[in-house]
């Protein structure tokens, strides 16, 4: 498995401070999202997981995804929680064209709106991998997103680290304002199912609130 941060690094949020890694407050609020669904088989047992702490998340879905699962994500969104683009085929940034992104960027922001009626209230992209070009994220929010980014990354699509490692991934690295990433896909759910129920546990227990982006 190649790097990656857990904990994102001060001095990355300092030069691309233009992308969203937290969102500073006192009030012990944090921010779960999820990427790469809707499937079938994952996103709703998360669905029910949050239902049962009462907590809200941000979907970062995949256009063609939610073409292939429009009554499931009808389901996320119904269930009140928020959503973003994670592109329409999961691209990476520094192998595609900046007019390529572009484009299969619009292209996932019109099937959330066609495969479900909905307006996105506020426009959250998130970069799959989180690999961007400048170029790239300068088109996209001149589209009008906000780039999210994160300040706490689960790894549970690290098929090489046990779950308990994923968990204190997460328990170790939460404070007020942390953007925390999970996946909602058939990689992921090994660690998932073991992680996910015991951070929201934890955030009960601990007096954290779970709030949208």
């Amino acid at each position: 498995m190649s790097f990656y941060w857990i904990k994102t690094n001060w001095i990355i949020k300092k030069i691309f401070s233009n992308y969203i890694w937290d969102v500073s407050n006192t009030e012990n609020i944090v921010y779960l999202t999820f990427d790469d669904g809707p499937v079938p088989e994952v996103t709703g047992w998360v669905l029910e997981e949050l239902k049962k702490y009462d907590v809200k998340a941000t979907f970062f879905c995949i256009g063609e995804n939610i073409k292939k699962n429009s009554a499931l994500f009808k389901k996320v969104i119904n269930a009140g929680h928020g959503v973003g683009n994670h592109t329409f085929n999961h691209l990476n940034g520094w192998k595609t064209e900046t007019e390529t992104y572009v484009e299969n960027t619009k292209r996932c922001e019109d099937v959330i709106q066609s495969n479900s009626n909905y307006t996105l209230k506020s426009k959250l992209f998130r970069p799959p991998y989180g690999k961007l070009k400048r170029a790239q994220a300068r088109e996209i929010r001149a589209l009008g997103y906000e780039i999210i980014m994160w300040d706490v990354l689960s790894a549970d699509f690290d098929t090489t680290i046990a779950k308990e490692k994923c968990l204190d991934n997460v328990l170790s690295n939460i404070k007020p304002g942390s953007i925390i990433v999970f996946h909602d896909s058939i990689k992921a759910f090994k660690n998932l199912e073991y992680v996910l129920p015991k951070t929201l546990a934890f955030l009960k227990n601990n007096n954290f609130q779970c709030a949208l982006l």
